[in-house]
């Protein structure tokens, strides 16, 4: 399933989820999402898988992932196609 990453926005929270609103930027396309993960892992980056806490408006299938950056979260989604 090939994944674009996106740049979101966070718009409060719905049902007890952050909602989050794509400014319409989009990076790479991946071949899978499994390779950004791998590559976050192999460089010693811990991540966590936190698509089901976000909620990401007019996209039906994404993938967010929370890591530390500089000691603060930094939020990654993925668009999945």
């Amino acid at each position: 399933m090939p994944a674009t990453e996106i740049t979101v926005t966070a718009a409060g929270s719905v049902a007890g989820k952050e909602l989050l609103i794509p400014t319409g930027q989009q990076a790479e396309t991946l071949p899978h999402i499994q390779d950004w993960v791998t590559a976050q892992l192999s460089a010693k980056k811990p991540v966590k898988d936190v698509s089901n806490q976000v909620l990401v408006k007019g996209i039906k299938q994404w993938a967010a992932y929370e890591h530390k950056v500089g000691g603060k979260r930094q939020l990654t989604v993925f668009k999945i196609t």
